[in-house]
């Protein structure tokens, strides 16, 4: 992958509970480290969609992710890029080799 190519700085997080003081919890988002993290994000089309996600199932992707491969990344996370909310929708380990990933992301327009 091209490193020149991963121009957009994110955050990656995930959800958990915390107490929220009067005896039940609240659902909270933290971050995972390291904070930020260098990715390239692209608009989804039929074709990224296809050949990626071959035996995955994708709900409803409006953008591929290129970035380094993370582990801790799953579609239990969202990824925060300057205000914008990106819900995990797939994850790829390219070549399952640890070294790149994609993942397949719903912008969410609050």
């Amino acid at each position: 992958m091209n490193v020149g190519a991963t121009r957009h700085r994110v955050t990656f997080q995930t959800g958990t509970t915390q107490p929220d003081g009067d005896g039940g919890t609240v659902d909270v988002w933290i971050d995972l480290a390291p904070p930020t993290w260098d990715v390239s994000i692209t608009p989804a089309n039929v074709r990224d969609l296809e050949r990626d996600a071959a035996q995955t199932i994708i709900a409803a992707a409006t953008h591929v992710i290129t970035g380094r491969y993370r582990a801790d990344v799953t579609v239990e996370c969202r990824m925060m890029f300057q205000g914008r909310e990106f819900r995990i929708t797939g994850v790829k380990n390219v070549d399952e080799r640890g070294i790149d990933m994609h993942l397949f992301a719903k912008e969410t327009i609050s």
